[in-house]
């Protein structure tokens, strides 16, 4: 093949995306000039002039956001056709656009008309005669990449249809990882398509062992479904999980660049609004916390009586000295436990205890003036605000799991769910101060939201309730303005000002849930991503070989209370496009050596280059500088380190050392915290185990393999992870 018909095909090409960039410069300029005209309108002085201009406003406002996320690689397929089909290429693009005449110039990747783009192949060409890949540089068409899917149309064609190019999908393996996961939406092969194109409606399940293009096939699915019923998904929320930080920052860009800006990205750490935590418990500590047996652990929890509060009352009424106990009061408290949750009660505790105090009232003049007086009495009386405020404050999440610092109150609450081991690892993984709040580890959130639906919320007065009477008296003749203002006296002097939260865990459901690496989430994890997805439509990504929760029956049984009663529709994806052939085969040997039921993708492309294994190790910085060295130097793109979790301070520390991989040189070390995603600029990073989940790398350094596979019970399936996530180079150092 000439390099002057590359040249010519790609200066054709060139003066298409040429014409497409000046016609999304004219679409920007339009949004702008409505977004302009929706202000003016607000000028008007009436209420229909204000309607129209926050309507017009939020859709220019959507679609320059829209248009500005899509100049990376704007358009990237071209598809020509039979001339019974059409007659014209159809050019395939992030986004839709049409021309000043408003025909259609581009089409969106996720229309039906740009189906066959992914759906056609040599067997079933589906009327296409070739396929196109663009690849861009920015504005600048750099290559094109051809797919002759139907020689005998072409030749009938008699069209100057030159066939350029390996095929798009394998000039896409074998580019350089950098530090984000880019669209693949130009090389989407048929498997992926079915399972992105899938209902909307129910639970899609999409699995297959590494490199087999789960993750950004999900991520796919989540811009398809919100481009298909854009009103339900984008009033609803898309709400997207994935397992760590590093993770999540790797495939942010990923929606941006399909078009899709309305999509809340999430960790395991970040899902509970307000929360965000990044430190991981040890493995037996998390095993503990991520059980369900802390469902009921926490239950018992919320139904504890907070410590410090008073146990009685004592008040002189008329002639009757009235008095609540520590029985009368346990009454009371399992008599509102049993009408709802915690917080919820709040308004019912005045009352529920003037009745008990109401009932002990023998006095002849007590007795006459009437329990009407007698309530609005005891409300005006101080003491008793501050005991009903003492004994039954409103309380947050993260207040109650503080409780569990005390053993005492923990062994209580965990008798006969958790044993003595399990509650000594519980005290120390929340030890240091013993006061303020917990230092919150990913392991965590689920507790904190377990509590928050345990508790519930403070519930606000509306305004209806505020202009019921002058006494302001609702249930039981209790003031809801009276305690608030209490709460706000008894929180002061904690440091805190409490009021009603303007976020309520009623609002938490979304309209669809995506969840990656969902064979790692722990019971209490699943019920946690469960709450938010009780009326959504599911996307689910996993391969439970890679699995790094030892109890799977257990994680499987909250999964299927999460997903209860929601059709699923499977799909499983069987070639692996991210390994060389040469890596893969040696993590598939180690799966089988070790007893992992995994899931053996076909690798689709061979380097001739096999992993290297360095043993017989006496000085592990030496050999590890050298791995690592060797590697930055032979690829491109990123380099991983992975270490075991008690060694990554001590390699990070090396890294920062070795003047080769400093970072004013080419191939540039990050010597990074795992728990913080790295720099887009950094090439070399250090991480654990866990932290490689779903990422790739052009290669890959292993730093003691074996204590990688002792430090949890699940460490075997942990190191098949890791030998999994080189696209082209692995070396590991023992």
């Amino acid at each position: 093949m000439s390099d002057q018909l590359v040249e010519r095909e790609i200066a054709r090409e060139q003066e298409f995306v040429d014409r497409v960039h000046r016609q999304l410069e004219d679409s920007t300029r339009s949004a702008r000039e409505l977004a302009r005209e929706g202000h003016q309108r607000g000028r008007l002085g009436h209420e229909g002039g204000l309607v129209e201009r926050d309507a017009m406003v939020f859709q220019a406002a959507r679609r320059i956001a829209q248009l500005d996320a899509a100049h990376e690689g704007l358009v990237f397929g071209r598809l020509d056709l039979t001339a019974d089909v059409d007659p014209e290429p159809r050019y395939i693009g992030r986004i839709g656009l049409r021309d000043a005449n408003r025909d259609s110039l581009l089409i969106d990747w996720r229309a039906p008309a740009a189906g066959v783009f992914y759906q056609a192949t040599a067997a079933t060409p589906q009327g296409v005669i070739r396929r196109r890949v663009l690849r861009s540089s920015g504005q600048r068409v750099v290559g094109v990449e051809d797919e002759l899917l139907d020689a005998e149309a072409l030749e009938a064609a008699e069209a100057d249809l030159p066939i350029i190019g390996e095929g798009a999908l394998i000039a896409q393996l074998s580019r350089a990882r950098d530090r984000s996961m880019h669209s693949i939406v130009a090389t989407i092969q048929a498997e992926q398509d079915r399972a992105i194109r899938a209902p909307g409606k129910g639970v899609v399940t999409i699995s297959g062992g590494p490199g087999t293009g789960k993750t950004v096939v999900a991520l796919h699915r989540a811009a398809y479904l919100l481009y298909n019923d854009r009103r339900r998904y984008e009033s609803g929320g898309v709400l997207i999980v994935g397992p760590s930080g590093v993770f999540m920052r790797y495939i942010e860009r990923v929606l941006p660049s399909l078009g899709e800006t309305a999509v809340a990205l999430r960790s395991l750490g970040e899902v509970v609004d307000g929360v965000r935590a990044t430190r991981h418990d040890e493995p037996s500590v998390a095993d503990v916390k991520g059980s369900a047996r802390m469902v009921e652990v926490l239950r018992r929890l919320a139904r504890q009586q907070a410590p410090g509060s008073p146990t009685s009352f004592r008040v002189f009424w008329r002639d009757d000295v009235l008095t609540l106990d520590r029985g009368s009061l346990g009454r009371v408290r399992r008599q509102l436990m049993s009408q709802g949750r915690r917080n919820r009660q709040l308004p019912r505790v005045a009352g529920a205890l003037l009745d008990v105090l109401w009932r002990q009232v023998r006095g002849e003049r007590g007795r006459e003036r009437g329990r009407e007086a007698f309530d609005e009495e005891l409300l005006a009386h101080q003491e008793f605000l501050d005991f009903v405020l003492a004994w039954w404050p409103p309380v947050d999440a993260a207040e109650v799991l503080g409780w569990l610092r005390d053993p005492d109150l923990l062994a209580r609450v965990a008798d006969g769910v958790l044993g003595p081991e399990d509650q000594r690892l519980l005290l120390k993984s929340w030890s240091g101060n013993d006061t303020g709040p917990i230092s919150l580890s990913v392991e965590d959130v689920p507790l904190l939201d377990e509590l928050r639906y345990a508790i519930g919320d403070v519930p606000a007065r509306t305004d209806d309730e505020r202009d019921l009477d002058e006494t302001g008296l609702l249930e039981g003749g209790q003031d809801l303005q009276e305690l608030f203002t209490a709460a706000d006296r008894e929180y002061a002097p904690r440091g805190r000002v409490w009021a009603p939260p303007t976020h309520r865990i009623e609002d938490d459901p979304y309209a669809h849930v995506l969840v990656d690496e969902a064979q790692d989430l722990t019971p209490m994890q699943w019920r946690m991503v469960g709450r938010r997805g009780r009326t959504a439509s599911w996307t689910i990504v996993g391969d439970p070989a890679q699995s790094s929760w030892p109890v799977p029956a257990e994680s499987a049984a909250a999964r299927a209370e999460a997903l209860e009663g929601k059709p699923v529709h499977e799909f499983h994806l069987s070639t692996n496009y991210r390994n060389s052939a040469e890596i893969y085969e040696h993590a598939a040997a180690y799966a089988e050596r070790v007893g992992l039921d995994a899931d053996l993708p076909t690798a689709v492309r061979s380097t001739g280059v096999a992993p290297r294994v360095v043993t017989g190790v006496t000085d592990l910085e030496a050999a590890t500088r050298e791995a690592v060295t060797e590697l930055a130097g032979a690829v491109s793109g990123t380099v991983g380190v992975v270490v075991p979790v008690a060694r990554r301070s001590e390699v990070n520390a090396w890294l920062a050392s070795w003047p080769e991989l400093a970072h004013d040189a080419p191939g540039a070390a990050a010597a990074v915290d795992s728990s913080v995603p790295p720099s887009g600029e950094d090439r070399v990073v250090v991480l654990t185990g866990l932290d490689t989940k779903g990422l790739e790398f052009d290669g890959i350094v292993v730093v003691r393999p074996q204590e990688i596979e002792d430090e949890s019970a699940t460490g075997t399936a942990t190191l098949y992870v890791v030998l999994t996530r080189a696209t082209q180079l692995l070396t590991t150092v023992s």
